[in-house]
């Protein structure tokens, strides 16, 4: 990997582009891209160059819906580098902090077996930074995530129950019909918990 990081930051967009428009290309060094693309996640990396950082979580973002499960040896890896990051947002860059939270949201949507059993130690940090997010196709991606884990691992989501109802009330509209069915589906599971969520059931009348 060069030392430039101009140079590096153009590579992860490019790498995110061509997970975009034509992955199989990718898949013969798949692990390879992976593995460079998660180490500019980690602290010391991090602070060197936050545009490096922010395209090589985005390209992670893009690998992650095309390859699918393909991506799981190296799942965990990039959660560890993608906590810190959510749970220290006042000390990094904006994009980098929703970059981040849609990653892992994609990660956990194609991989939620693997990821819902740590949940409960990232969702709140990853519930607030989600609810920053404009409505787009990114933060579908997410929710699905979300989704998935909760049904994985509903117990997980308890402690930060308030968190991820915020999350979902930050939406504007949510446009894709099987998404919205799949957050009134998780919403009305939590009614049982506590008349006080019972409010949140609006969302999907």
């Amino acid at each position: 990997m060069d030392d430039a990081s101009d140079i590096r930051q153009s590579a992860f967009a490019l790498l995110g582009d061509l997970a975009r428009t034509c992955p199989v290309h990718l898949h013969p060094r798949l692990s390879e891209f992976l593995d460079v693309a998660a180490k500019q996640l980690n602290t010391a990396k991090l602070m060197e160059s936050i545009s490096v950082a922010n395209n090589a979580c985005w390209a992670i973002g893009e690998l992650a819906v095309k390859v699918r499960q393909e991506i799981s040896p190296i799942v965990m890896t990039v959660i560890s580098y993608l906590v810190p990051i959510l749970q220290h947002p006042q000390e990094l860059n904006k994009s980098l902090v929703e970059n981040s939270a849609i990653t892992l949201g994609r990660l956990a949507w194609v991989c939620p077996e693997v990821i819902s059993p740590h949940m409960e130690h990232f969702m709140q940090a990853w519930c607030i930074a989600l609810s920053t997010i404009h409505d787009d196709i990114e933060k579908e991606d997410a929710f699905r995530g979300l989704c998935a884990m909760v049904r994985a691992n509903p117990s997980g989501a308890l402690s930060s129950l308030v968190f991820m109802c915020k999350a979902i009330a930050s939406w504007h509209e949510i446009r894709s019909e099987d998404l919205h069915n799949e957050v009134c589906q998780v919403l009305r599971g939590y009614k049982q918990v506590g008349k006080r969520f019972l409010s949140f059931s609006l969302f999907c009348i």
